[in-house]
Order: C-alpha cells, then structure tokens, then sequence
C-alpha cells in the first residue's frame, strides 16, 4: 500500500462524508423546485448551509456554494474588483501576496490584461511570510483611494506558512479596503473564524478537508457587493447561478463538521508526525533546507501538516519519481507546463534562485497519516535522494559539457 504524503493536493474522502455522499445521491430532486422531492433537496442544502457556517464561524447566508476554491477564488476576486471599480472607476489597484495559489494569481493577471486593473504584488520574507510594511507603504499618502480589494491566502499551499491575516484585514478597514482570503488549505487544518477574521470574502473546498471533489462555498460579508461572475438562475443570492450540487454539498458539510469536531485533537497529531518528517529528513540529509516557518521556533506560523524542504544538488521531480517507485506520494509543489518543470513561483518570491528552488518537495499529511507512514518515508528517503542527487549532478554536468562544446 502506498504511503500518501499529498494531502495538500487532495486528501481521501472522510467516512462521515462518503456517508452523506452516497445517502444523498441516491436520491432525486432539484433543490430549486417546488415539489416534494425539491423541497427535501432543499432542507439538505439548507441544513447543510448551516453546518458548514458553524464550522467556520460564518451566517449560514453568507455561505454561497460552489464547484471548489478555484471558483470561489475567481468570484471574490472579479466580483469584488468588478464591483469597487463600477462605483469608482479610479479604484484599480489589486494588492496581492506574491505567493498565492494559481487560482487567485492568475486571476489577477487575467484582470489586468482584459479589465485594465493594476496588481501591486506584495513581498514576503524568506518564510514566506507578506510584509505589512509594504502593504502599509501601499496604504499610505493618498494610495488607498485607487484600491479596489486586497487579497491574501490565510495559509500558503506550498510551504505551509500562515499570514497574520488579522494584522492585514486590521490595516485594510482603516481605509475601507475590502479583503479576501483564499483559505484553502487553512480551514479544517488551524482555527478559522470567518466572521473574527473581519473578511470581506474567504474561499474554502471540499476535497481538501475529507469532502469530495466538485464541491466549495465562498464566504461573503452579508453587507458586501460582489457583481456575479456567471449569470443563469438566480442562486445563491443571485451571486452564483447554477444547479445546486445536493450530494456534494451534504458530504461538504459531512466532512466540515467532523473536521472542525476533531481539530483540537487532529492538530497536535498530525504536527507529531509532521515534526517526525522534518526530523528525518534533517538527519538523513544534513544539507536539506526547511521551507517556510519553522515550528520548533514559531509552531504557530507554520500549517500542522505541512513540511516543504529543498534539497540541494537534485532535481524535485526526480526525487519525487524515485520516492513514488519507492511506493512514497509526495509532491514538488511547483508547476508543470507542457511538461517543462518550472521553479515555484513562491519560493522564488522568498528569495531563492532557480536552482535550488528547482530541488523543492512537499510532504503534506492529513486524517489518514499515521507513524508508520513516517516510518516508511524514513526507510525509503536515504535511497531515493542519493539516486536523484545523483541523476541531478549528471544532468548538470553533461549540460556544462554540451555548453563547453559550443
């Protein structure tokens, strides 16, 4: 049996969850009609609506349901941009951390290039951290009136360090900036409380906390105006046409309820075992850097089941290869593109070069990691890294070669 170590990327559905799932989908009836069927689709959406709201400290009508993060994440982000700058044209200006997921970053770009927004893209430390300073400099001498939103993920996907969001949002309302959070990979993993958080919009997914795929919601501030991103029947607060996914939404509200009823426990185990991997990894290879916040000095900046390293000398996709012949999933967290690898975006933002960005690998954990998934990860590391360090060095050293030959 395969050890798994990306519960970053997706985690296995929750028993609670496949439960409502396979409950649920068995039956029939559009939330959205009037007859009897329709009417008990509804009262599972609704009391579903309501689980997921108390799970994230939110009113159940500020949830709005959607197909997952990348959705929500493009809602909140045109929405609210589409919104502030109809009302004033001068708000243009998008400020955004410099390390956020593809879903919000590529969103931004696309604004820019087709709805004449600017993207101020704001620092990180070589934790990843966003540097309020900077965003304070943003704020400051008149800027604020030409902001149209801020945005910054709550937790970062790649290296696991967590923003002072409640800093950010406080820097933001003295100037009436609305701000939204892409908290993915936070909600079900720390304490979140969308309505002390004091967001404007905060996007949260299913498949990252034991639900199934499809499903996500978007938080949204009752008070908040946010123009819709596609147009149909008038769902969700005439915000998010569309459908209403009954079974997914069920298994959602499943999986937030036994995450967020178990958090207390969960949290520490699932850091044990995290502390276990950076421990390894730090003995079996003396020269691999951890990423992001270490939580020997900060355990509350960094996500419980996160631990990114880079490992000098070889490539991360081939130890992640070498790993997963050896029966270890994990992930090099960067992007891939027409099959070309590609330095992550994040860990060039905190101050890496491409080299050594290049040699990253996450290891994620989550509900179904145990000890001996560690201990199996231990067995098998020393192996795969000397095997890639050693693929690594001979393709550096023949491209030098063909270089020479030029």
């Amino acid at each position: 049996m395969p050890v798994y170590l990306d519960h970053a990327a997706t985690t296995p559905i929750s028993a609670p969850a496949l439960a409502a799932l396979t409950s649920v989908i068995a039956r029939s009836g559009n939330p959205s009609s009037l007859h009897g069927a329709g009417r008990r689709a509804r009262a599972t959406v609704e009391a579903s609506r309501e689980t997921i709201a108390k799970a994230a400290g939110a009113h159940p009508t500020e949830v709005i349901f959607t197909s997952g993060g990348t959705e929500s994440d493009n809602l909140a982000v045109k929405g609210l941009f589409w919104s502030r700058n109809a009302a004033e044209p001068a708000r243009k200006r998008i400020l955004v951390s410099s390390v956020e997921h593809a879903a919000v970053q590529d969103t931004v770009e696309w604004l820019e290039k087709h709805e004449g927004a600017e993207a101020v893209w704001l620092p990180v430390d070589e934790s990843g951290t966003v540097s309020l300073a900077a965003l304070e400099k943003e704020m400051s001498d008149g800027g604020a009136d030409s902001i149209a939103l801020l945005t910054c993920m709550w937790a970062n996907n790649e290296v696991g360090t967590i923003q002072p969001i409640a800093e950010i949002v406080a820097l933001a309302s003295q100037h009436g900036i609305p701000v939204h959070s892409d908290a993915v990979q936070a909600f079900g993993s720390i304490p979140v409380n969308f309505k002390e958080s004091g967001l404007a919009a905060m996007s949260i997914s299913g498949h990252k906390i034991g639900g199934p795929v499809g499903v996500g919601a978007l938080l949204l501030g009752r008070a908040v105006k946010l123009t819709p991103v596609q147009h149909g029947g008038g769902q969700e607060r005439s915000v998010r046409s569309g459908t209403l996914d009954t079974a997914g939404i069920a298994a959602f509200a499943a999986a937030a309820q036994d995450v967020t009823d178990n958090l207390a426990i969960e949290n520490p185990r699932i850091a044990a075992l995290r502390d276990g991997i950076i421990a390894a990894v730090r003995s079996a290879v003396p020269e691999a850097v951890l990423r992001g916040v270490d939580p020997a000095v900060n355990p509350a900046g960094r996500l419980p089941g996160n631990a990114h390293f880079t490992f000098p000398g070889c490539e991360g996709d081939s130890l992640l290869f070498l790993l997963d012949m050896a029966g270890i999933e994990s992930s090099t967290g960067s992007a891939c593109t027409a099959g070309v690898p590609r330095p992550s975006h994040v860990l060039l933002a905190m101050g890496l070069d491409e080299d050594t960005a290049r040699g990253a690998q996450r290891f994620s954990l989550g509900h179904t990691s145990s000890h001996k998934d560690v201990d199996a990860f231990v067995a098998a590391l020393p192996d795969a890294h000397a095997r890639a360090k050693t693929a690594g060095m001979a393709g550096h050293q023949s491209s030098i070669q063909t270089a020479s030959t030029r």
